[in-house]
């Protein structure tokens, strides 16, 4: 009789190790706390954004995006509908940057008004080179870089009393502010120069936006 029970008691031992050991792994995973993105939505260290996701913006409501001749002035162009999609290639843990790819930055001409002398309307604004890198920092800065070897570069189309012309305009980049609190990224009075249009076309471009809110689908985008 006593042979059958040490077998008994080892195997008692072990299943009691067992009961044990298997609840205390199963809470070390449990508490592992997943790492923060740099852009969740929802709210602030929220859902993480997916590689690979479309983001889009229209201007802030009640606001325009205006490309006016001086930092100071109100001379220019001013277009009440403007959107930007971007495409979202990394999205590394906060505090971090979080890149993009912009593939589209769109004006309604319909929307568009100039006040230069001597100009009737606006017949298009048209972004090139694209698509540019985005990168959106954890401290809230935005920065869009063309292409290697390109720039920025913009079409004002306008109509004046001679007929249409182009006014080309170009930036080495751009630089915003990211908030959490509308859900922004803004743009003040980034400056452009003129490479090529007619002497109605200003000498300098700055432009400057409110895109909000920013979105990933239905949901507002943060960022941590």
């Amino acid at each position: 009789m006593r042979t059958r029970t040490r077998p008994r008691t080892l195997l008692t031992l072990t299943a009691a190790v067992a009961a044990l050991t298997l609840p205390a792994a199963g809470t070390a995973v449990a508490g592992t706390a997943a790492a923060t993105p740099v852009l969740t939505t929802g709210s602030a260290g929220g859902t993480p954004v997916a590689v690979g996701d479309t983001l889009t913006a229209s201007l802030a409501s009640g606001t325009s995006a205006t490309f006016h001749s001086s930092a100071t002035g109100t001379s220019g162009v001013s277009c009440t509908s403007s959107q930007f999609t971007v495409n979202v290639t990394d999205n590394p843990t906060a505090p971090g940057t979080a890149t993009e790819s912009l593939t589209a930055h769109t004006f309604d001409s319909s929307t568009c008004t100039s006040n230069v002398i001597g100009v009737l309307g606006v017949n298009g604004i048209t972004v090139h080179n694209l698509p540019y890198t985005t990168t959106v920092s954890s401290d809230g800065a935005v920065a869009v870089t063309p292409p290697s070897g390109s720039t920025v570069r913009t079409t004002v189309s306008l109509r004046t009393l001679l007929g249409s012309i182009n006014c080309v305009y170009e930036a080495p980049g751009l630089s915003g502010t990211a908030s959490n609190g509308t859900n922004s990224i803004a743009f003040a009075d980034q400056h452009f120069t003129k490479v090529s249009g007619s002497g109605l076309c200003f000498a300098n471009g700055y432009f400057t936006a409110t895109y909000a809110p920013v979105t990933d689908g239905s949901a507002t985008v943060f960022v941590n």
